[in-house]
């Protein structure tokens, strides 16, 4: 009887140090494990960041410069003048296009023959300086319009891409002697805002550019340039250039300036004199105000214009024919008018 009392605990004891004795074994690996995959992720970041620092400084070899470099505010605008035309075209980009000088090469390459084409790069685009000054619509039209001066143009025809439509609104109300006409290209319209985008995100971006990993998003993402009419340099160059500018601190600015644009923007309309004819998109992606918006802007206009197009936002890089033909057109009726 004492025996097997004593071999009974025995048994007990045994019985209770295995399932012990497995859980201590069962979290030694869990945390062997997570310190594996802490250290993974380190090892990943750290490879991103220097990736990333080091293409950087190797794709600023591979750039090929473009433009004139004029004085404004203190800081350097890239301006990039085509053709030889009698009347001169301002090309103004929609936001976050990081070469427009490049971008825009199937356009120019319509309009020069016939135009003069001077392409500008605001502050944060293209081959421009970053600057700290608030991307309010007065800061960047005011700045276009240094830049202008400084090359003596002042007189022409402003075509504007996007969010340019609405800072061109401004500008046209700001300096009515000098514009003769008013392009849109899928231009924005002051009545239909962009969504206020908050300091959280604006930071999230920001930190995505300094980690590299804006990098890695743009490799992981399709090639907005694929099968469109840009030669394999220009091509190369725009994706240099897409690296170079992306999440720059002028650029997020303008993201977070945005929503106040837009606001600011809602009261004013088009002289009733300017000329304005717009090239827009036939088949919004997100709103059936698209075309109606862009009728209101121009119903007490005296010459206005809608040509629709079945394109993207970007209709410039795929019907850039069209839009000059349509333009010049547009141009001869009113020297006819007159």
């Amino acid at each position: 009887m004492e025996i097997r009392e004593v071999n009974k605990m025995e048994l007990d004891a045994t019985t209770n140090k295995k399932p012990a004795s497995r859980l201590k074994k069962w979290l030694r690996r869990l945390l062997k494990g997570i310190a594996a995959i802490g250290i993974a992720i380190v090892v990943f970041i750290a490879v991103v960041f220097f990736v990333n620092l080091f293409s950087s400084k190797s794709e600023q070899a591979k750039l090929l410069p473009y433009g004139q470099s004029v004085a404004v505010d203190g800081k350097y605008m890239n301006v990039s003048t085509h053709g030889q035309g009698e009347e001169t075209i301002v090309l103004l980009p929609g936001y976050g296009t990081a070469a427009p000088a490049l971008d825009f090469k199937p356009l120019i390459e319509q309009l020069s023959p016939y135009y003069k084409v001077v392409v500008v790069e605001p502050f944060g685009y293209g081959l421009s300086d970053l600057t700290d000054k608030e991307r309010s619509t007065e800061n960047i039209v005011s700045e276009i319009h240094e830049a202008l001066q400084s090359l003596h143009i002042d007189r022409y025809l402003l075509m504007g891409h996007s969010i340019s439509g609405l800072y061109s609104l401004d500008y046209v109300n700001k300096y009515p002697s000098e514009v003769r006409a008013f392009v849109g290209l899928d231009s924005s319209v002051p009545t239909l805002k962009e969504q206020k985008i908050g300091s959280s995100i604006l930071k999230t971006l920001s930190l995505l550019r300094e980690s590299g990993f804006a990098r890695l998003q743009l490799k992981l993402s399709d090639d907005p340039y694929a099968g469109l009419p840009y030669d394999d340099q220009t091509k190369e160059q725009l994706k240099i250039m897409i690296r170079k500018n992306i999440y720059n601190s002028s650029q997020l600015n303008e993201a977070g300036s945005m929503y106040a644009n837009f606001e600011a923007a809602e009261q004013l309309t088009f002289p009733k004199a300017l000329p304005v004819i717009f090239f827009i998109q036939a088949n919004h992606p997100v709103t059936d105000r698209w075309i109606p918006e862009h009728e209101k802007q121009i119903k007490d206009s005296a010459h206005g214009k809608i040509v629709l197009f079945e394109a993207d936002h970007y209709l410039y890089r795929t019907h850039s024919a069209e839009i000059v033909e349509n333009l010049r057109m547009f141009m001869e009726q009113l020297k006819q008018d007159k």
